[in-house]
């Protein structure tokens, strides 16, 4: 497999790193000579100097055999162009790094149609999207977007009092447009049928359009139990993005944020939650903000020991549970003897989502879910793959489920009697056990 990197800072470096070690060929571009030397020195990678949407270093880097191309430099507007340039070019998949939150903001404008870019990835809010499945609520948490966004996976843990327990999923009268991808518990992990149901501290996965998902999530909330109490250290983009997934959930969230200015940025931008301009490194301030009456303190500032630090001292005041970004590897030792319940390392929720993107054969995508029972696979379906030689209800799909199908630029949810056609994008939840011969199917 052969991919192009485009910057070769932190991320780059991390990434490329990650490649070389699956055995991938790795082209990386950048404008700096030092650092080029530097990756070279370290890693068994090709280089070439220049800039990323230069199309002479493109052509250089073998672009257009490249299996993908990872635009991951430190500005937001070279990595959109550089990667529709090297989709045009002959790339087959491009990927962008984005800082801003407007560029994954739909509702507004499509960037990725628009720049024909195949996915947008935030580390930000992939480091924040980690910090959130390890705060354990009752409600629905967005876990990943396929399809453009058409199609998203929500995680949910079951309620103690939630409607839906010990009812067949059949009589709870699901919109057809959504489906229950995978129950998991510790004691089973299924792609559940109709008469199957969901039982007390089940984790659900379900597949849909969001507007459908949020409204049958009440059916598995425990809407009268009490709302889980959560401080943020830190209102950068991470904890921003954390913040916003939360709103969604049965948590009460505080923001603690140094900085006046951007304060007021995210109380604008925060419209359910409560922003406190706080010295996170004070105890003063942390005990007036009542820190310690918290369920789980979160500490996501820009440095390292300043999240220890400020987070050791929540847990002296008595907070239950504490969460942490570590971004160097140097403190991995001492966190667990310093009573760090979470340490969540953006690198290493990067290169999660990077080794989904690097999977082989007709697969775009795939993301774990329910402990890495299961996973969820963007699929291209390719030309006379078996996979389209019959209807869905004569396909041989076990413990695996078709959860959407995406055709001409149209999302829907398959019935038994579709028929899938090559060219077709289609999501699938498979399970572990059932992965090659799924595989096989599509498999051309």
């Amino acid at each position: 497999m052969n991919v192009v990197v485009l910057g070769a800072g932190t991320v780059g470096r991390t990434v490329a790193e990650l490649l070389c070690n699956q055995g991938v060929n790795v082209c990386i571009i950048d404008e700096k000579a030092d650092l080029l030397k530097r990756v070279e020195e370290q890693l068994d990678v090709q280089t070439v100097c220049g800039s990323a949407f230069d199309v002479a270093k493109l052509f250089q880097a073998g672009i257009q055999m490249a299996d993908l191309c990872l635009a991951v430099t430190s500005r937001d507007e070279v990595n959109m162009i550089s990667a529709s340039i090297a989709r045009e070019m002959g790339a087959a998949r491009a990927v962008a790094r984005v800082f801003s939150p407007i560029f994954r903001d739909n509702s507004t404008f499509d960037y990725k149609r628009h720049f024909n870019v195949d996915r947008l990835i935030s580390l930000e809010h992939l480091t924040a999207l980690e910090l959130a499945k390890h705060i354990r609520s009752t409600s629905a948490i967005a876990v990943e977007s396929f399809v453009r966004g058409g199609v998203e996976v929500h995680g949910i843990h079951v309620g103690r009092k939630a409607k839906a327990i010990g009812v067949p999923l059949k009589q709870l009268k699901l919109p057809n447009t959504v489906r229950i991808g995978l129950i998991s518990s510790d004691s089973r992990s299924i792609i559940p049928g109709g008469d199957d149901n969901v039982e007390r501290g089940d984790y659900v996965t379900l597949i849909g359009s969001h507007s459908e998902l949020e409204k049958i999530a009440s059916q598995f909330e425990d809407r009268s139990s009490e709302r889980t109490r959560v401080v943020i250290a830190g209102g950068g983009e991470i904890g921003l993005n954390l913040a916003r997934l939360l709103e969604c959930t049965r948590c009460r969230v505080t923001v603690l944020e140094s900085d006046l200015e951007r304060c007021n940025y995210i109380a604008e931008r925060l419209p359910r939650s409560t922003v406190l301009h706080a010295d996170v490194k004070s105890k003063a301030d942390l005990e007036e903000a009542r820190v310690g009456k918290a369920d789980v303190f979160v500490a996501c500032t820009g440095r390292d020991e300043e999240n220890i630090v400020c987070g050791v001292e929540a847990k002296e005041l008595g907070c239950k549970r504490l969460l942490t970004i570590v971004r160097s590897p140097d403190y991995a030792n001492v966190l667990e003897r310093l009573g760090i319940d979470v340490a969540v390392s953006p690198r290493e929720a990067m290169a999660r989502q990077i080794v989904g993107l690097v999977a082989k054969g007709p697969i775009r995508e795939r993301s774990p879910i329910g402990g890495n029972t299961a996973e969820v696979w963007e699929i291209e379906v390719m030309k006379d793959a078996p996979a389209t030689k019959c209807s869905l209800r004569e396909l041989s799909l076990p413990k695996s489920l078709v959860a959407a199908i995406e055709r001409s630029g149209y999302v829907r949810v398959p019935n038994a009697d579709d028929c899938l056609q090559a060219g077709d994008t289609a999501v699938l939840l498979v399970h572990k056990d059932a992965q090659k011969h799924v595989e096989t199917l599509f498999t051309a």
